[in-house]
């Protein structure tokens, strides 16, 4: 249900990655940095970032 952009941008955040630091990596506005990472907690139904990590290790989308 992710987007390929937004599956980047999981890794990203469940990398540890600040909006700032997506927005600079992906050549993107820290705006839409944080939309994307809205969307993404909304579409996701995740409450919290450590729900996003954990499923993003249960996914293999990074390495525990």
């Amino acid at each position: 249900t992710l987007s390929a952009r937004e599956r980047e941008i999981v890794q990203l955040l469940a990398e540890g990655n600040s909006n700032k630091d997506i927005a600079r990596a992906l050549d993107i506005s820290v705006n839409t940095a944080e939309t994307h990472r809205s969307n993404i907690m909304r579409k996701m139904g995740f409450a919290s970032l450590p729900e996003l990590v954990r499923y993003a290790i249960r996914n293999r989308i990074i390495e525990p």
